[in-house]
């Protein structure tokens, strides 16, 4: 007996999480957009890795 579910709710399930992980880098890039220098310093962050990170897409991780 096949347990897995079928193959339009798999892809449904995948393309949620991934709308999901988008939204989710979007957001972070935005607040990581407001941090100022002190704030970076706080989490690590240099401000070459911050316009590094501000320059991906969102899509991309």
């Amino acid at each position: 007996m096949d347990t897995q579910p079928p193959l339009y709710r798999r892809l449904l399930n995948k393309t949620g999480c991934t709308l999901a992980r988008w939204a989710r880098q979007a957001h972070e890039r935005r607040q990581l957009a407001q941090m100022d220098r002190r704030e970076l310093s706080d989490v690590g962050i240099s401000p070459s890795d911050r316009l590094s990170e501000l320059s991906k897409p969102f899509w991309r991780d």
